[in-house]
């Protein structure tokens, strides 16, 4: 478990706490904000109940499994330590957009929508493709929706699932709903098993909790872009701060993560204001959590400045 890492500006006890809504007003940034990263959110806090597992805790705060494992490494996501409060990572820097609509990030698992209508932009945490089955980079657009959709399987897979199809119903992978993408046979749907989301469990496909998809489904037009990037390593500035969130890089395409890192902190002007010890701990960390890795002026401080970014932070909890 890792409490020294950089995660706290606001703590924010949830009491009597029905659900959290990701989501985050879009003109806190002004115009253009899709085309440069920014980070949303903030650290919560949670009491974790009796017979309450960390997988229930990802679920309650939007969280996928990976991202509440990574947070609490060594830690039994089904039999965590009980009658305590918990940190929760509801923090994240947003990627930089080129057309400003829905961004989806393989490596961290996680959507980002950017809902002009409403001025805001809502994020959701995803399963992807397993290896062989790797979700594909690349831009595409939304060219059809589906209520309670029928699951045509690929004829690769007719041997393994014994039919050829899979009609609505509790048993269709692809939940309630199914939104088709451009890119032959790939789409982005729910789940008839939410705790595949935060994993490497599909056939390619992009997978939402099904309260999730519902939310993004009446939301999202048809035409809308998709843009598929790999980025295990996001960085950006806030409060003359610079943030770096590190993932691991779940499909193997970068041979030196730290380079990769460097090479993207000099490509955004960013790399003059890093201190090597912040950088170091949080690449070496890789808990898909911004951190501040900017050096501060007041190095007597260093301890607590880490432990103290200045992410702006939203609350947006609903209460019974």
């Amino acid at each position: 478990m890792c409490w020294w890492l950089p995660l706290i500006l606001a703590l924010s006890v949830l009491t009597g706490v029905r659900c959290y809504s990701a989501d985050f007003p879009l003109d806190k940034w002004g115009k253009g904000v899709s085309r440069s990263p920014f980070l949303i959110g903030g650290m919560k806090t949670y009491f974790l109940k009796n017979k309450e597992t960390l997988l229930d805790v990802a679920r309650r705060f939007d969280l996928g499994y990976n991202e509440i494992s990574l947070y609490y490494k060594g830690v039994d996501p089904w039999l965590p330590p009980r009658g305590r409060t918990y940190l929760v990572p509801t923090l994240w820097i947003v990627p930089a957009s080129r057309y400003g609509q829905i961004i989806i990030n393989i490596p961290e698992l996680r959507l980002y929508y950017f809902c002009k209508k409403e001025k805001k932009i809502y994020t959701f945490p995803l399963g992807i493709g397993d290896e062989g089955w790797e979700t594909p980079v690349g831009t595409a657009r939304i060219i059809e929706k589906r209520v309670h959709p029928t699951w045509h399987i690929p004829k690769s897979l007719w041997e393994k699932y014994k039919v050829k199809t899979i009609p609505p119903g509790p048993d269709n992978p692809l939940g309630d709903y199914w939104m088709g993408l451009s890119i032959r046979g790939y789409g982005i749907h729910g789940t008839n098993s939410p705790w595949g989301v935060g994993r490497l469990v599909s056939h390619g496909c992009i997978r939402l909790y099904p309260e999730d998809i519902e939310v993004l489904f009446r939301r999202v037009p048809i035409g809308t872009r998709v843009e598929i990037i790999y980025e295990p390593v996001k960085v950006c500035k806030s409060d003359s701060h610079v943030y770096m969130e590190v993932h691991p890089d779940v499909y193997e395409r970068v041979p030196d993560l730290k380079q990769y890192a460097l090479e993207k902190l000099e490509e955004n002007g960013l790399l003059h204001l890093v201190d090597p010890r912040l950088f170091n701990l949080v690449i070496n960390e890789k808990n898909g959590v911004p951190a501040r890795i900017s050096r501060s002026k007041d190095e007597d401080n260093y301890k607590d400045m880490l432990l103290q970014p200045s992410a702006s932070f939203f609350k947006n909890d609903i209460d019974l």
